[in-house]
């Protein structure tokens, strides 16, 4: 099954944008909260000490579960749609390295960075009800507990910088080059629940195109 998915180009790669499919969503959830109550578990998939996040818990995803959940299908898909309408080519193999969900709360980050593989992406399975205020009243724009992508730099009539607020069962996939970084929320104590991947595609599509 193919996935509806919208291509965006706010600066020099594409970025792909899809709804995540509410059977994946409630798979992965559960699994999370049933590892999140394991202690021996969270300890055997904790990634935190690969990753760059200063986040409460960070912990891999079992290769059993990224494939019965539909998650790892899903990927494929939007990842076939993505390149073929970005650079009109098809891929043959999608393999994940990694999968990791990021349990994030008030006053954690994520700072600059960026993946291995090829292709990579992050999936909103929970996001508070809000990310609270700005310090200083005046502000016109809230970027807390925000996505920020980075490519380039700022210039005339050239975008470095695109910001996208978490909304429940978005999906965004791009080129495990891109710079990206997640801002701190505040004022709730509720969970921002994120996955994340990274894969590699055929080399002749990668390197060649």
């Amino acid at each position: 099954m193919s996935e509806k998915i919208l291509i965006f180009r706010p600066f020099g790669p594409s970025i792909v944008k899809a709804k995540m499919p509410t059977e994946v969503m409630d798979s992965l959830n559960k699994y999370i909260d049933t590892t999140i109550k394991d202690e021996e578990k969270s300890k055997e998939l904790d990634y935190g000490h690969k990753l760059a996040g200063n986040v409460n818990q960070e912990f891999r995803i079992s290769q059993e579960h990224s494939k019965t959940s539909g998650w790892l299908n899903f990927l494929g898909n939007v990842a076939q749609g993505y390149v073929n309408q970005s650079i009109g080519q098809k891929i043959t193999k999608f393999n994940i390295i990694e999968t990791w969900v990021v349990r994030q709360f008030s006053n954690e980050y994520n700072p600059t960075h960026w993946h291995s593989g090829h292709l990579s992406g992050v999936g909103y399975l929970k996001v508070p009800s809000s990310y609270g205020e700005t310090k200083q009243k005046s502000k016109t724009v809230n970027l807390n507990g925000n996505l920020q992508l980075i490519h380039g730099s700022q210039q005339f009539l050239s975008k470095s910088l695109w910001n996208i607020k978490p909304e429940l069962g978005d999906f965004y996939m791009f080129p495990n080059y891109l710079m990206h970084s997640v801002f701190p929320f505040t004022g709730t104590d509720q969970e921002r629940r994120s996955i994340s991947f990274n894969a590699v595609v055929d080399d002749s599509v990668y390197y060649e195109t």
